[in-house]
């Protein structure tokens, strides 16, 4: 992973979603340790407190648990959480900006939903 800098995303989300993505990818398995702020800092010379905060992320999410004087480490259920997670913040954004386009259009709550239907009829009779 490049982290990118002239991201409007902080880097130690983009740490997080990276580990996320290892986890996904089953890079990292269930109960397997992960990179620590340490290892990360150096792997993308960033400062550890940085690298620190996005582990911070997964472990107050429970994506990762901590045993103490070893490490963090995959939390069972991590797969679920984030599937979970991405969905909610997906869709999430995606009806925002389509609540926000249909009232730049003066489309009505009504009609909003009627297309919405339409449409996903559409998509299962496909």
């Amino acid at each position: 992973m490049v982290l990118n800098t002239d991201s409007m995303k902080p880097i130690y989300l983009q740490i997080s979603e990276w580990i996320e993505n290892q986890i996904l990818n089953n890079n990292i398995l269930v109960n397997e340790k992960v990179f620590s702020q340490y290892q990360l800092a150096e792997m993308y010379n960033i400062n550890p407190a940085t690298a620190g905060k996005g582990l911070s992320v997964l472990l107050n999410e429970n994506i990762i648990y901590k045993k103490r004087g070893l490490g963090m480490f995959v939390s069972p259920g991590a797969k679920e959480i984030i599937f979970k997670k991405r969905k909610n913040e997906t869709l999430k954004n995606l009806i925002t900006q389509l609540i926000i386009e249909a009232d730049r259009l003066n489309v009505s709550d009504e009609e909003l939903f009627q297309l919405i239907k339409s449409i996903k009829k559409n998509i299962k009779e496909e």
